[in-house]
């Protein structure tokens, strides 16, 4: 079994977090796949971001607001 750090994006609205989680590869089943723990980690933030409480979503990573760009 090897394990490897990758980080994922969960956007929300107006806004993105960037959160670190570890991938589980091995040589059965669905490779690679999540912690139960991590995939909890990512439902908790992706709920904090829809609620717009970016105090709780920031303690699981980096969150980033967008912005739309003006095309001319």
């Amino acid at each position: 079994m090897k394990r490897r750090t990758k980080s994922k994006y969960v956007h929300e609205g107006q806004y993105v977090a960037e959160v670190e989680v570890t991938l589980i590869e091995d040589n059965i089943g669905w490779s690679p796949y999540l912690s139960i723990e991590d995939a909890y980690k990512l439902d908790d933030v992706k709920d904090a971001l829809r609620q717009g409480d970016l105090e709780s979503a920031a303690q699981y990573g980096r969150i980033y607001e967008l912005h739309p760009v003006v095309r001319q």
